[in-house]
């Protein structure tokens, strides 16, 4: 049966490394899938993976219907077998009411992936959805790790090298930014609750509890 599967994890977990092996192994056995993917860090179009992997995707614009893109596909002869969706937590909750269609009614299987929470520990509305929705919903394995060593469970966005707490829920960033632009980090609860990245942590290490008094 074509199931809906919700594959979920902080950032830097392997979430589009896993997209992209998945849309491999099958292409190699002579499927055809259709990758679908909104504000990819590589670029409008893009699916990418930090470990440097990157292939064509259809940009899942705002306001797009996926279900009756996949349609006019079809109807016009494309082959599609499967769907992947990776950055899924960008969706609108209608888009991923549309890719449980795709399933109902079109018979295939939909692979998608992204961050339950945002840097707010809120849920996106589009993992709210797929939660709500998905036949099946798995944590991957690959654990990412916070600075202190502890497994990673929260992302956390910094703007010129701080954590902040406000502001717009979706704003295009990664992990390997400079300190300079706006980033984010995962992290521990513990830390993310204490707004301590491992630069406010490298901060503190390095800065004395007591100043030296010269007694000269």
């Amino acid at each position: 049966m074509p199931e809906l599967v919700f594959f979920s994890g902080t950032m830097d977990c392997g979430k589009s490394t896993l997209a992209l092996q998945i849309g491999h192994n099958r292409s190699a056995r002579g499927l055809q899938g259709v990758i679908f993917t909104r504000d990819d860090r590589a670029g409008e179009g893009k699916l990418s993976s930090r470990l440097g992997l990157v292939t064509e995707a259809v940009e899942a614009a705002v306001g797009m219907d996926l279900h009756a893109y996949l349609v006019d596909q079809m109807s016009r002869g494309g082959k599609v077998d499967y769907v992947i969706v990776d950055e899924a937590q960008f969706l609108a909750p209608e888009q991923i009411d549309q890719l449980a269609r795709v399933v109902d009614d079109l018979g295939l299987d939909v692979f998608a992936f992204g961050i339950t929470t945002d840097f707010r520990t809120k849920l996106f509305p589009g993992s709210q959805r797929l939660i709500e929705l998905a036949d099946r919903i798995e944590t991957l394995q690959v654990e990412a790790m916070c600075w202190c060593g502890a497994r990673a469970t929260h992302n956390a966005r910094t703007v010129d090298g701080v954590m902040v707490v406000e502001g717009e829920q979706v704003v295009v960033g990664d992990v390997n930014r400079t300190a300079e632009e706006v980033g984010y980090e995962v992290l521990c609860r513990r830390h993310h609750r204490r707004h301590m990245t491992s630069a406010s942590a490298h901060a503190s290490a390095i800065s004395p509890d007591v100043l030296p008094v010269n007694s000269a």
